[in-house]
């Protein structure tokens, strides 16, 4: 199945409100990012098993692991949960950075080192969230 088309399905598959907020994101997210990769995974692993939520990806940077593999991952990822919305921003080195610099002023949100999760839109700053994805964007460009 094409990824946008298992995206959208995804999106559909969400209840209200959740299903409008994480498509108000991910039309932002493809403004924010034109022309990026689009990715989606669906949360299972290769044996079928779910091991995550499902996500959304947007754009592309490699990841470096230490026994010297590597594999291309998204950048930028969205994804429904139990109680709201994360946003992923991989690829920081500092994992101490996103609390730091964004974790008092975001709004009502949990900030970990490469995740932002928050209940809705509504209790964030969107220019915050903003202001760390394009920051994180920058921090993996290659």
């Amino acid at each position: 199945m094409k990824t946008e088309k298992e995206i959208k399905t995804y999106l559909s598959s969400l209840q209200q409100p959740k299903r409008a907020e994480l498509e108000q994101l991910h039309q932002h997210l493809l403004k924010l990012m034109p022309g990026s990769k689009l990715w989606f995974l669906d949360g299972k692993n290769e044996k079928g098993k779910v091991v995550s939520n499902p996500n959304i990806g947007y754009g592309q940077y490699t990841i470096r692991y230490a026994d010297g593999k590597s594999k291309a991952f998204y950048q930028i990822g969205i994804s429904a949960n139990t109680s709201g919305i994360s946003v992923y921003i991989m690829g920081l080195e500092d994992k101490t950075y996103l609390p730091k610099v964004y974790g008092k002023t975001i709004g009502k949100a949990t900030v970990t080192s490469y995740c932002i999760k928050f209940k809705s839109l509504n209790e964030i700053h969107l220019d915050v969230l903003e202001r760390a994805i394009m920051d994180g964007l920058e921090q993996t460009k290659e």
